[in-house]
């Protein structure tokens, strides 16, 4: 009875021990979208808005990049990319550490066992002994001793010490993983960048190299004229100037064009050189611009789940940290063998010792306390940053379809502009050879406007392939 009584005292400890011990750590709750107002700030303005349907959960993010991507050529380079990246390999191998860090605080639970094996040799002095001198002789001054033991150690995981390491663990690794993808996304965007820029220099190259064509002709019409009586000297000195005012801007579209080059060859891990591509002319640009309710991002940005994951492992090590103020209960065992001579070490020999300790901390020079104001400002720096993160895709969502919408907008005025601005160019070119009405001023003027409107033509098309590429990375659209 006596001893039924002592175990229910035991038993009744026992459960208030885990009673209080689910009161030292928390419990994990993802914080959410906590931010006031739209993510999406309202695009709805113009002729050439776009409607934005924020109730739907459909987004581009869920797209494969080969289905908003229709150029196979940079399909093939993004590919080459996803494969071949050095940061993206980078990326891989932190993976594979946080892996090996969360096995660890797996293995955390289980005692940790050694086997040693040694030899001693001690040997007194007779004057420490301090025996009588008829003694003198009789008692072994060196012994060699044999010892073979295995020895194991636990700690009893009261407070959850062990498992909130282990969740904050875990969530690291979780954090890797949303790091490798969100360095993936960057990557497939970083690609069609700069692919869409170097068709956006080629392009313009190819209007400059045919604008300067047509003025080194229009030199020799106007020295021709010059011998007619037409224009003056004036006029063909200008118009040898609007010459090489083209010309002078090519070598530079060259240098933008290698550069760029070099820049996407980097992405793809090889050594600088030239990029296969394909045209402006031939892109086709994707329309159907989803973007999902705002709480996709949490579910589709890795950068996004990055924070939370660093959030949810700093709410762990603030867990951690309260348990140091409880007490730390270990066991720890050892048996082997004994003997000091080899030929005896498996007979009678055996020992062995068991050792139950709890130790609660009473002072340490504030350390525990500074462990945890620590793990708590660290857990609201990183509730701020994915707070932050969160507003930051707002942003970048907005700024991208802002983008399309003005390059669509721009995009009518821009043809009427050019179509003007090619008729100007005909009508004062015809008028200096036939009437007195105008000069090469004039034409001059017609002629560098005209240029001007053509390279902008081909920086609207890109804005809006770029704005696409934006926004299906502000989505998480690529991994």
């Amino acid at each position: 009875m006596n001893d039924g009584h002592k175990r229910n005292q035991l038993f009744l400890i026992l459960i208030i021990a885990l009673l209080f011990a689910s009161c030292v750590t928390q419990k994990y709750q993802q914080p959410g979208v906590a931010v006031k107002g739209q993510l999406y700030r309202d695009t709805s303005s113009g002729n050439a808005s776009i409607e934005l349907d924020t109730a739907d959960t459909v987004s581009i993010s869920s797209l494969p990049y080969t289905q908003l991507f229709s150029d196979t050529v940079l399909q093939n380079l993004i590919a080459e990319g996803i494969s071949e990246n050095l940061n993206l390999k980078i990326a891989i191998e932190r993976i594979n550490e946080a892996n090996a860090n969360f096995q660890q605080s797996r293995m955390a639970f289980l005692p940790g066992i050694d086997g040693k094996a040694n030899v001693s040799r001690n040997k007194q002095s007779i004057a420490s002994l301090n025996l009588p001198p008829d003694f003198i002789g009789t008692f072994p001054l060196a012994i060699t001793a044999y010892q073979a033991s295995i020895s194991t150690s636990w700690e009893a995981d009261i407070w959850g010490k062990l498992k909130s390491a282990k969740k904050a663990a875990f969530a690291n690794l979780l954090q890797s993983d949303a790091a490798k993808r969100a360095i993936q996304t960057q990557l497939v965007a970083g690609i069609a960048s700069y692919y869409y820029q170097l068709l956006s220099l080629d392009q313009q190259l190819k209007i400059t190299e045919q604008t300067l064509e047509t003025r080194i002709q229009e030199v020799e019409t106007m020295k021709a004229l010059k011998e007619s009586a037409v224009v003056t000297g004036a006029a063909v000195v200008q118009s040898e100037a609007n010459r090489y005012a083209a010309e002078v801007t090519i070598p530079d579209l060259k240098r933008s064009i290698r550069e760029t080059e070099n820049a996407l060859s980097i992405l793809l891990a090889r050594t600088p050189g030239a990029i296969k591509r394909s045209t402006l002319e031939e892109q086709t640009i994707y329309t159907d611009l989803q973007t999902g309710i705002p709480s996709l991002l949490l579910k589709n940005r890795p950068d996004v789940q990055q924070a939370e994951l660093a959030f949810r492992a700093a709410f762990e090590n603030t867990n951690v940290a309260r348990t140091y103020f409880y007490p730390q209960l270990t066991l720890t065992a050892e048996a082997g063998v004994s003997s000091i001579k080899i030929k005896d070490l498996f007979n009678r020999s055996i020992f062995y010792n068991i050792i139950g300790g709890l130790t609660q901390p009473i002072f340490n020079n504030g350390q525990n306390k500074a462990r945890l104001r620590i793990a708590k400002a660290q857990q609201q720096e990183a509730y701020y940053a994915y707070q932050q993160s969160l507003l930051n895709a707002g942003a970048e969502v907005s700024d991208a379809l802002y983008a399309y919408q003005t390059a669509l907008e721009k995009q009518s005025s821009r043809t009427h502009q050019i179509e003007a601005l090619e008729k100007a160019v005909d009508y004062t070119k015809e008028l200096l050879q036939y009437s007195s009405a105008t000069n090469y001023t004039d034409v001059l003027t017609s002629e560098q406007f005209l240029l001007s409107a053509q390279l902008g033509s081909v920086n609207d098309k890109l804005q809006q392939l770029q704005a696409v590429v934006n926004l299906y990375q502000a989505l998480g659209g690529g991994w």
